[in-house]
């Protein structure tokens, strides 16, 4: 089921600028029985989204009315759906200016969970394969953090493998410093100490990496935020990845290198984040 601008439908102007250019920002949220899990959080983002971007984005209540909406007509007997928010600056003229009178579309969507219960255990107790993109991200401050519909490197860097054992690949900035998975945020445990790459320059702020990282600094635990080159792969003792859907998911192996999945750190994030959930 989807809603545009509120009107149940799945038809968009082919004169939208988020058709167009791109331009605009989404969030993707896990919906558990029927409640949209770290809403506050994937609201605050898209808001500092819209501002970076000078965006209006919709009413807060207008969202969680329409997604109480969406959430109300899905099978009750199904656990666990997705729910996508999509603001675009809405309709406008041809050429890179936009109309400073802005009407945005909003479009809301909720659709199946894209994991068996078996693939999520399996993941979590057994760790999962990534691949090492050929795709490099291109660096840009203005829009690095923030989830903007140009999502083109994410789909060339996605399409680099078709082998169903590999679940994410690793993409890397132009100088070879690995930045995140194609959907998902990166950690590793390197001489005991947890790391996750800096994405002051490329990269999204993901709503779950934000968690991880909150929750151990309030239990007195730091993670460091640096560059993380490819090489430092042979000095790392654990990695995961994770997402707003995934959670954290370990990792056995990056190209040619293997961990030990999971490792006792990753374990106790898993551990964390179940209590702070």
């Amino acid at each position: 089921m989807m809603l545009i601008n509120g009107v149940e439908t799945d038809q968009i102007t082919a004169i939208d600028r988020g058709l167009q250019y791109g331009d605009g920002l989404f969030e993707t949220i896990a919906v558990v029985d029927g409640e949209p899990e770290f809403w506050q959080q994937h609201l605050q983002r898209l808001q500092q989204g819209g501002e970076r971007l000078a965006l209006s984005i919709p009413d807060a209540v207008l969202l969680q009315q329409e997604s109480e909406q969406l959430i109300a007509a899905a099978d009750a007997n199904i656990h666990r759906w997705v729910l996508k928010i999509t603001v675009t600056r809405g309709s406008g003229g041809r050429g890179y200016r936009y109309s400073e009178a802005q009407t945005p579309t909003r479009i809301l969507s909720l659709s199946p969970w894209p994991y068996s219960e078996q693939q999520q255990s399996e993941a979590v107790t057994q760790g999962v394969m990534l691949h090492i993109c050929n795709t490099r991200l291109g660096e840009n401050p203005t829009l690095a953090g923030i989830k903007h519909l140009n999502r083109l490197e994410q789909v060339l860097a996605r399409n680099e493998w078709s082998d169903p054992a590999i679940a994410e690949g690793v993409v890397m900035n132009p100088q070879g410093e690995m930045v995140e998975g194609t959907m998902s945020n990166l950690f590793f445990v390197q001489n005991g100490e947890l790391v996750t790459p800096e994405l002051r320059l490329c990269g999204v702020v993901g709503v779950m990496r934000q968690q991880i990282i909150e929750q151990l600094q309030q239990q007195g635990v730091t993670v460091a935020i640096r560059p993380i080159p490819l090489q430092q792969l042979i000095l790392t003792e654990e990695a995961f990845c994770c997402n707003s859907l995934i959670g954290i998911w370990p990792i056995h192996k990056i190209g040619g290198i293997s961990f030990h999945a999971p490792g006792p750190i990753t374990k106790d994030c898993i551990q964390r984040l179940k209590r702070g959930s």
